[in-house]
């Protein structure tokens, strides 16, 4: 977790020493809907996982009983 922080730290100073501006990608209409995007993709794809999860232990649980 340390790692984690110290490196998103370092990758936050590499994007201020190019002159990237973080606050401006995020509230542009671009980066709006391609963080909109992303988050849709990945709430999907956990209801996915979570569907087969449960489907897999309700498999499970009727082979054992």
């Amino acid at each position: 977790m340390i790692r984690f922080i110290i490196v998103l730290a370092i990758g936050v100073l590499v994007l201020s020493y190019l002159g990237i501006s973080i606050r401006s990608i995020v509230e542009s209409p671009y980066g709006q809907d391609n963080f909109s995007f992303l988050w849709d993709l990945i709430s999907n794809g956990w209801n996915i996982v979570v569907a087969w999860v449960t489907g897999f232990a309700e498999n499970v649980m009727n082979t054992v009983s």
